[in-house]
């Protein structure tokens, strides 16, 4: 992974998310599937200029889809990151 904003792809904003957020000061983002924690790390230190204390990952894959028709599409697999910022520090997403 060269480029930062392809590491880090969106922003999770979801009530799980948000709670994470002010209970214990995590983060949650969309990553790309390739990326592995040190380079989440960096991008989300150098994007946002905060300090990382951890990262956790998890792969989801994608869903079953059937559009009024028998076969079946999925759509795309995807990794979700949980981003733990030092204490005293946030990103403001507003």
């Amino acid at each position: 992974m060269k480029d930062l904003f392809h590491v880090i792809k969106t922003i999770r904003l979801s009530e799980k998310a948000t709670l994470l957020g002010e209970i214990n000061n995590e983060f949650v983002f969309r990553v790309d599937r390739r990326a592995n924690k040190l380079e989440i790390k960096q991008a989300v230190e150098q994007l946002f200029g905060k300090k990382v204390v951890a990262v956790r990952t998890a792969n989801y894959r994608g869903k079953k889809k059937r559009e009024r028709r028998a076969d079946f599409g999925r759509t795309a697999h995807w990794k979700k990151a949980i981003v733990r910022l030092a204490e005293g520090e946030t990103i403001e997403l507003v």
